[in-house]
Parts: structure tokens; C-alpha cells; sequence
């Protein structure tokens, strides 16, 4: 019997190709319950950035397949957006698509006796990332352990994080 696909990998199957004959990148597919509510984020980019009526054809262009096919059983909304700045890497293409850029890692346990680290992102191999510190000394780790790996566009963490 064939393995039941998660809700993100059936929408990410549907957004995908609607997406590339849009002239876009699909970036990620999250479906979050917060509250009581649920919400279907779908994430798009483009080189140059993207603008809200590539958020506006995406939307169209995905609302008749999802409800065509149905592949989600309770309420939500729909959501479709930029990865926006300080964006946050999460699958392998977007790891592989910013090596050599500067990232914030922060790891879901001290790393080292710290948890906030920032560098250049130099490797990534099957989940296992390595960091260049601006100090010069190599930092890895699975990108299991991080809580989140993100790009570093102004300079580091917000103190109020």
C-alpha cells in the first residue's frame, strides 16, 4: 500500500507546477493551526522579489485545484506570501541556494554554551550544515538541532528575540 502524503507534501505537489507557470518559485507550504484556527501558508518567490499580484495569481491559480481535489479535511485560511527578508532556510534547495551568504543559527539547545550564533554558510550535505563564525572557526551541526537557520540581511539578532 503506497504511503498517505502529509497535507504540506499534497498542496506542495499541487502549488508547485501552478507556481513555475506563474514565473515563480514555490519556497515552502506550512499548514499551522494557531488558536483555534488553521492556516494554509503558501510561500512564493521570484528572482527580484516578489509583488502582491504574483501573491494575488497564485492564490487564483491554486483555489480551484485545492478545492478540486480537498485535500484538507477542516476550515483554514489561505495565505499566500513572500518568504520575505531574513528568510528562513528549511529545505535543502534553499541551503543550497545560499551558500556563501551570511545566516543566523539559532539552536533549540546551548551549542557550545550558546544558542544564538551568526557566520557564512559554507556546507550543506543531507541535513548536516556548516556555519564559517565570524570569529573564522567552523561550525557544524544537523540542521535538526537548530530551531531555526535564517538570512542574516541586517546584521544579526534582534535583541528582543
Amino acid at each position: 500500500m503506497a504511503e498517505k502524503k502529509n497535507t504540506v507534501a499534497l498542496v506542495w505537489d499541487i502549488a508547485e507546477p501552478l507556481a513555475k507557470d506563474l514565473g515563480l518559485e514555490l519556497w515552502d507550504v506550512r499548514f499551522q493551526k494557531e488558536g483555534a484556527n488553521w492556516f494554509l501558508r503558501i510561500f512564493i518567490d521570484k528572482e527580484g522579489g516578489i509583488n502582491i499580484d504574483d501573491c494575488v495569481n497564485m492564490s487564483h491559480a491554486i483555489d480551484g485545484p485545492l478545492d478540486e481535489l480537498d485535500p484538507i479535511e477542516q476550515s483554514y485560511s489561505l495565505q499566500v506570501s513572500s518568504p520575505g527578508i531574513e528568510r528562513e532556510l528549511v529545505r535543502d534547495f534553499h541551503f543550497e541556494k545560499y551558500l556563501g551568504e551570511k545566516v543566523m543559527v539559532r539552536f533549540i539547545h546551548a551549542f557550545e554554551g550558546k544558542r544564538d550564533y551568526k557566520g557564512t554558510l559554507r556546507e550543506y550535505d543531507n541535513g548536516n550544515v556548516t556555519v564559517e563564525l565570524d570569529d573564522g572557526r567552523g561550525l557544524s551541526f544537523n540542521k535538526k538541532e537548530a530551531s531555526y537557520v535564517k538570512l542574516d540581511d541586517f546584521g544579526g539578532f534582534n535583541e528582543n528575540e
